[in-house]
């Protein structure tokens, strides 16, 4: 029987038995900064003021278009053949356009079924909906949309179990196409972070995930790698660890598979939480020329630890401790509770504070400046693109309930897409010095471009939403040399006159063969 040896940790090159008086100042050198394109938005967005429908274009683009309509059309195909009964014509790529602007504009006007935007005859009638598409085609459209092809879809079902079943293959295809184009569109800035979105799900499914800690607590965990304004960079579908095979723990293939060198470039500085901190981690970044920022566990495989004048519970406030291991700084600082923080980059403490509440020797309570690692100000400062981008996802989301968890998935894609392409109208209106829209504003500019409609257009009103033509005054108790005169009124259109009126609009309007005023009159509303 062999033995294994337990791995000792490396000691420790230095420690610092004081606090921040005794800190040394010393300058740690940056990673020359290279990234592989110019930093922030891409040809051809770089230039001129493009429309939002021209921005989100680039993600939902004519290939994405083309490849959701074909797949829809074949399932539409297969259910009608499976008896189900429902009227289908084929869907075109302007009509997929036209479906994603319903979307956008349900999600900006909130109601809470997907079937109460087609309601009559109450005092919640939305009338605009009907005029744009009816109700039983957008839900033929939703009920059929279909990401993957179904023929190829059955096929990869009967291989479950195998090494070739692939669990995401009914949303892959349009899972990769929204990756490329997130990378293609813009370059991140040197500041990036890491980590885990949750996209809430009903649906029975073994990839579901359970996160005590966040907001949604079931649903689909989605590793996330943004931008410091929230520009979602590139993103993974968590679907168990056996996707990652490396041998070096999950954390550690999550930040490696979404920090790519070939990529990115060189010289970004990389922040994340305690589940991915780890020495290993951040020795691997180091030598792909990218620095890493994070708070740290204890007890984790190449932790120092040492309890050598360790920070404690009786520490006084603004208290710090460091270890330099090497190219890693291992940072303990006690502020409310003690904070771990772990640096391949930055220097131990340059002169920064933060003001606190502190009682005094009278009893008094004061603010007073206690000093603050320069790992987390830097870390307070970036760490939060991912949170940023989720709160802003969660901004008139076009996400609905629904059983189907490949409807969730696509559901979530588009609103990555259109929080994508806010950014970068923000990013493009700083550039130029412009003020730029809100983001509802950009949402209804948005949805009235993919529907094809102008923004300011007023629904048209019809016949059956009760204007009927009745005559102008009734033809009881009148003889019939009156009728001529005294039956009629002035047409508001053509100024001729008419023995009609609308009963809603109470304007005189003519109903005949050669001119039908009555209904250009509507029409125009």
């Amino acid at each position: 029987m062999s033995r294994r040896s337990a791995r000792v940790p490396k000691p420790p090159t230095r420690l610092i038995e004081e606090s921040s008086e005794n800190i040394s100042h010393e300058e740690r050198p940056l990673a020359r900064f290279a990234p592989k394109r110019s930093p922030g938005v891409q040809p051809p967005l770089n230039t001129g003021n493009p429309s939002p429908v021209e921005i989100f274009s680039l993600y939902f683009d004519r290939e994405v278009l083309q490849m959701l309509c074909s797949h829809t059309n074949l399932k539409a195909q297969l259910n009608l053949e499976r008896g189900k009964r429902f009227a289908w014509a084929e869907i075109t790529p302007p009509e997929m356009k036209q479906y994603l602007g319903m979307l956008t504009f349900m999600a900006v006007l909130r109601l809470p079924k997907a079937r109460d935007f087609w309601r009559k005859d109450t005092i919640f009638h939305v009338p605009f909906p009907a005029s744009a598409m009816t109700r039983d085609r957008f839900l033929a459209i939703s009920y059929n949309l279909n990401i993957s092809n179904p023929l190829d879809s059955e096929q990869n079902d009967r291989q479950r179990g195998t090494e070739q079943y692939d669990c995401l293959h009914r949303v892959r295809p349009l899972y990769e196409l929204l990756r490329t184009r997130c990378m293609a569109v813009y370059h991140p800035r040197q500041h990036i972070s890491v980590d885990e979105r949750m996209v809430a799900t009903k649906a029975r499914l073994s990839i579901k995930q359970y996160m005590k800690a966040k907001p949604t607590k079931w649903g689909l965990k989605f590793f996330v790698l943004a931008d410091v304004n929230g520009y979602t960079v590139d993103f993974r579908l968590y679907t168990g660890k056996s996707a990652f095979a490396s041998g070096k723990g999950l954390s550690f293939d999550v930040v490696t598979s979404l920090v790519n060198k070939d990529f990115l470039g060189s010289g970004y500085t990389v922040y994340c939480d305690n589940f991915y901190t780890s020495p290993e981690l951040f020795s691997h970044l180091s030598r792909q020329g990218f620095g890493a920022c994070g708070t740290y566990r204890q007890g984790r495989v190449g932790v120092p630890s040492t309890q050598e004048n360790a920070v404690n519970k009786r520490s006084p406030r603004g208290t710090i401790r460091w270890i330099r291991d090497g190219d890693l700084l291992f940072v303990k600082w006690m502020d409310t509770r003690e904070v771990s923080m772990c640096t391949n980059i930055h220097p131990v403490y340059t002169g920064e504070t933060v003001l606190r509440w502190q009682k005094t020797a009278d009893g008094r309570r004061e603010r007073v400046a206690i000093p603050r690692p320069t790992a987390v100000s830097e870390y307070n400062k970036y760490m939060g693109g991912v949170d940023t981008s989720d709160q802003m996802l969660g901004t008139n989301s076009v996400h609905r309930k629904t059983r189907r968890w490949t409807m969730t998935v696509f559901q979530h894609l588009v609103d990555v897409a259109l929080t994508n392409s806010y950014i970068i109208h923000k990013e493009i209106c700083n550039s130029q010095q412009q003020g730029y829209m809100t983001r509802q504003t950009f949402q209804e500019q948005l949805s009235a471009q993919l529907l094809g409609v102008a923004l300011d257009a007023r629904p048209v009103k019809t016949p059956s939403q009760g204007h009927f033509p009745v005559p102008v005054s009734p033809s009881q108790g009148q003889e019939k040399s009156q009728r001529a005169s005294m039956g009629r009124q002035r047409c508001t259109l053509c100024k001729r006159s008419t023995p009609w009126r609308c009963a809603e609009c109470g304007v005189g309007l003519c109903l005949q063969l050669e001119r039908n005023c009555f209904l250009m009159f509507h029409q125009r509303q």
